[in-house]
């Protein structure tokens, strides 16, 4: 993402962090959000608790360590984010993402057999 056009309108390690967020079938937590986005835990940290103040992530403490969720208005600020993303990508992203999509689709189709081929004709001599 650092390449990206969308880095002209927004700060690309606040980006990969909260838009990490949107995948709730992972419980999050700083260390992990930290190692998954490649941004430094003390970084990831500060984010978060500033995120908290204006609303946009809850935290569940349990002791030292913090369970980060996306509250609803995390979640539409992320919505907006990932949709602005979408839209100012350049041409070439725009096709990478549908080879991608392609190959996916592709790799889920099972393999179709392909023909045998016919035996060689034997000489005699």
């Amino acid at each position: 993402m650092a390449d990206s056009i969308g880095t002209l309108f927004f700060k690309d390690k606040q980006l990969r962090l909260i838009l990490a967020l949107t995948n709730s079938a992972k419980e999050w937590h700083l260390s992990d959000l930290s190692k998954e986005t490649n941004v430094t835990y003390i970084h990831t940290s500060r984010f978060i608790s500033k995120c908290e103040k204006y609303g946009l992530v809850a935290t569940e403490r349990h002791g030292r360590i913090k369970k980060l969720v996306l509250t609803e208005k995390g979640k539409e600020i992320a919505k907006g984010l990932n949709s602005v993303m979408e839209k100012v990508k350049m041409p070439e992203q725009q096709q990478q993402t549908a080879e991608k999509a392609a190959a996916a689709q592709a790799q889920q189709k099972p393999a179709q057999a392909q023909p045998k081929a016919a035996p060689a004709a034997q000489k005699t001599t």
